[in-house]
């Protein structure tokens, strides 16, 4: 199966969590710290990441981007 790269623009990220809801791999988390905005943005947690696109479909302002290694 293909790993996935997952690139997150952490500063336009509401931390809305719905690409960490239908990630079937779990490879996503609410971050630790906030963004300028104040907002909690989504972080990489793990390496299991198929490149599915899930994540980037289900983000309503597109900040996900999701590349086949």
């Amino acid at each position: 199966m293909a790993k996935g790269k997952l690139t997150i623009d952490s500063e336009k990220c509401k931390g809305c969590e719905l690409c960490v809801n239908f990630c079937p791999k779990k490879t996503l988390e609410l971050g630790k710290e906030t963004n300028t905005k104040g907002y909690f943005p989504v972080t990489v947690v793990n390496d299991e990441c198929i490149a599915c696109g899930t994540c980037a479909i289900m983000c309503p302002d597109s900040i996900i981007t999701v590349e086949k290694e």
